[in-house]
């Protein structure tokens, strides 16, 4: 069983609903029978649209529900009675013309309005009230950073509204993956979003392994694990760094910031990048780790097991330490605490996913349902109740010390990795195969859909972003305007993972 969450399903045999079928079979499952959408999607045949609404019931089963509109008839919105689905209807009149009756605000994900000519044309959320003022932030931010527009609608320093647009770094992902051999896109699937390579790519290699009927041996199946839980944990020491710098903990921003180049060099000589890069291809892997200690293996400069686990040792004792004058700093707490609070509730409403869920008491990690090696070697969920930037910084800090544990497990049972490409086979036609990692910010999802000879006819990719995006504007309410910085680094969401 993989590590990866998979459905595969053979699209003659799906059922296709009709629109009121659709309907109350997904309504059924997402009020009746804990469910929740983990991706919805269209696939364009001439002017209609098939829609693949991907439900997860009670954590475990994956349902495909499938149906066929006609653009300018569609369906009657769903997000007023389950505000979750809100970005997905939205992409889909987006991407695809839908028409969505009754959808509360249809504004765009990517792309500038239909037909607007300047500014005026925007549709912009707006307060009123004399006392009331807006304070526009990006697109173009100070710092290498990526660029997003922030409109606050403020009463005094007090936010009453954010409004997030983004779609400045649009490239055209979906599309591109459709112009190349399936086999092939690991290169291009790693740079969908630079921080996630390793949850991107094991997404997409899963995908492709089960349209080609491949089973992944264990000790690859190890070793992705191994590169993910560095993945997260290098990422979560750069999300404390930037949380520590944001408030004036300096020692905590520079000592973080010390250990991530720690986890990235780790990356880098099992895989020879620091970003993951190579580590994941279909059916195969490039990461290397000789057994240890060996004399010949040492001499030809190999990093070995014993090498892995004196990296994992020293970054356990150091993180322990900077981990405890974090936590303790009266700064840093009374800066976190009590800001940027996302209610549970809320959370399971719009839909959160990942680190922000799990900050919000919402325990949702596909590592704890998953097979593979996450069956052999178990791990489980860090949970926090309280929501706010604190919460999500002490999950980060539990979710290290966790996947550095849990590293040292794997290389202890599975001491040497040898690279791997093997040749793939065609692909399974007329397929629909979804797939799923949890990367460090959330659920990675990646659906595909073959035609009849094999060929992909629709490449779907969702970041954990795309959904927790709305999760930030709300957290930012009520809340001073000076707080946003700490809630934006809290969430620490990516751009271009969302703008595709």
């Amino acid at each position: 069983m993989s590590a990866a969450r998979l459905l595969l399903v053979p699209l003659d045999a799906a059922p296709e609903l009709t629109v009121t079928e659709w309907r109350i079979a997904l309504e059924r499952l997402l009020r009746d029978d804990d469910g929740r959408v983990v991706t919805l999607f269209g696939t364009p045949n001439d002017e209609r649209i098939t829609i693949t609404a991907v439900v997860e019931q009670g954590g475990s089963e994956l349902r495909a529900l499938r149906t066929v509109v006609e653009r300018d008839v569609g369906y009657h919105a769903l997000t007023p009675e389950f505000p979750a689905l809100h970005c997905f209807e939205r992409e889909l009149h987006e991407q695809h013309g839908v028409r969505i009756a009754g959808h509360p605000w249809l504004k765009p994900v990517r792309f500038e309005v239909t037909g607007s000519k300047g500014r005026d044309a925007y549709p912009f959320y707006e307060i009123e009230g004399k006392e009331v003022h807006e304070v526009a932030v990006g697109p173009i931010h100070a710092g290498v950073i990526e660029p997003g527009s922030f409109r606050f609608m403020c009463l005094g320093e007090r936010v009453h509204h954010l409004e997030i647009h983004l779609g400045y770094q649009h490239r055209g992902v979906e599309k591109l993956l459709l112009a190349r051999d399936p086999r092939s896109l690991a290169p291009l699937v790693e740079t969908i979003a630079g921080d996630t390579s390793i949850a991107h790519t094991w997404a997409y290699a899963a995908a492709i392994e089960a349209l080609a009927g491949m089973a992944v041996p264990h000790e690859i199946d190890a070793a992705r694990g191994a590169m993910l839980e560095l993945e997260r944990i290098a990422m979560h020491l750069a999300g404390l760094a930037g949380l520590a710098a944001d408030v004036g903990f300096l020692q905590g921003a520079s000592s973080y910031g010390r250990l991530r180049t720690t986890a990235i060099n780790t990356s880098m000589r099992l895989c020879g990048s620091r970003f993951g890069r190579g580590a994941i291809r279909p059916g195969g892997s490039g990461t290397t780790l000789g057994a240890g200690p060996d004399l010949a293996e040492a001499t030809n400069g190999a990093f070995t097991s014993t090498d892995l686990l004196r990296n994992l040792k020293l970054l356990s004792d150091d993180v322990a330490i900077i981990d405890d004058r974090f936590s303790s700093a009266r700064t840093v707490q009374h800066r976190l605490r009590g800001v940027g609070a996302v209610p549970s509730a809320l959370a399971r409403e719009i839909g959160l996913v990942g680190l922000a869920a799990r900050a919000s008491g919402v325990p949702c990690d596909l590592r704890t349902r998953a097979g593979g090696v996450y069956e052999h070697h178990p791990i489980e969920a860090c949970v926090e109740p309280d929501g706010d930037c604190w919460a999500r910084a002490r999950i980060r800090i539990a979710e290290i010390r966790r996947s550095l544990a849990w590293l040292s497990s794997v290389a202890d049972a599975h001491p040497r990795w040898e690279a791997a490409r093997p040749r793939i086979g065609a692909l399974a036609p007329r397929q629909l195969v979804v797939a799923m990692t949890e990367g460090w910010r959330g659920e990675v999802v990646h659906a595909l859909e073959t035609d009849g000879g094999g060929g992909l006819a629709r490449y779907k990719v969702q970041d954990p972003s795309f959904r927790n995006w709305l999760g930030l504007a709300l957290a930012v309410r009520e809340n001073e305007i000076s707080d946003f910085p700490i809630c934006n680094k809290s969430f620490d969401l990516s751009y271009c993972g969302s703008d595709l």
